[in-house]
């Protein structure tokens, strides 16, 4: 595998995410993304690659009913809720500009890009709503915070395209072929990078971390209940389950004591509810 050229900082690591918006896997991965970042992001900073390997979707109707089967399949093996009821009712016309949108969003910079990628993922699996449409990507904008005239700007400009087909050139050099896929990279920019292709137990990505660093780091401490949902502003319950070590019944009990005390709102879903924070300072 290639190595990788990146401007140098105090963190040792660095994972490269291969992620498609519109993966369900990648959806799944997210939970546990969270976790990482929480108790070892002091060790490595993380870089989204869009894969693009949806972006040439088959639009026919066998198609759409395919990918409605494998949402829902995902949703039953992950926890993570993925309506596949999208593609049967108002399908995804352009993957392309959904991707095109992303890395325009990115040009704000690393954090607003993956905040408009969350909020993405968040309206397409949690609220099945189309990301190809402008008008969503328009919304899903506003949420992340970005600077809405500099957005549509960069969605039209070459360098929101030139980002995108860059993305898709270190797939290709990185010959990743499956998504979600992490390559790990220390501060050696000699040593090839540790490719881990799939979704696996958090447990596999701490300790390739480990080993990455040749020593076992103690993982941070989880920050309160309330300030992860208010962070998140919509989380789902397998969220709080895997970052704070809950079951989904557990997590979801104490979900629901923060709905009494009025500060989450509950909202049902197909595969159960998620959660949208609505405290006041």
């Amino acid at each position: 595998m290639n190595s990788k050229s990146c401007n140098p900082e105090n963190k040792p690591l660095e994972i490269y995410v291969f992620v498609d918006p519109i993966c369900p896997q990648c959806w799944a991965l997210e939970p546990i993304l969270q976790k990482l970042r929480i108790e070892y992001g002091n060790y490595f900073k993380v870089r989204h690659i869009l894969t693009g390997k949806l972006t040439n979707l088959n639009v026919s109707s066998k198609q759409h009913e395919a990918m409605a089967k494998y949402w829902e399949k995902v949703s039953h093996e992950t926890g993570m809720c993925c309506d596949g009821t999208l593609w049967l009712n108002n399908p995804i016309s352009s993957p392309f500009l959904t991707s095109l949108a992303i890395k325009a969003a990115e040009l704000q910079g690393k954090r607003a890009g993956a905040r408009f990628l969350r909020k993405i993922q968040e309206v397409l699996f949690l609220e099945t709503k189309n990301v190809s449409e402008l008008s969503v990507l328009m919304e899903c904008g506003k949420k992340a915070d970005l600077d809405m005239e500099e957005f549509l700007n960069d969605m039209n400009s070459k360098s929101a395209a030139k980002a995108l087909q860059c993305d898709l050139k270190i797939t290709s050099e990185m010959q990743v072929t499956e998504i979600p896929s992490l390559v790990f990279f220390n501060e050696n920019i000699e040593d090839e990078g540790l490719k881990i292709s799939g979704l696996y137990p958090y447990e596999v990505y701490v300790q390739v971390i480990q080993e990455m660093l040749n020593e076992k780091p103690s993982p941070a401490a989880l920050p309160p209940l309330e300030a992860f949902l208010k962070f998140n502003n919509v989380t789902a319950s397998k969220e709080v389950s895997t970052v704070y070590n809950l079951t989904i019944p557990e997590a979801e009990k104490e979900l629901k004591k923060l709905v009494l005390q009025q500060k989450l709102l509950m909202i049902p879903g197909k595969h159960g509810p998620f959660w949208r924070y609505i405290g006041k300072e």
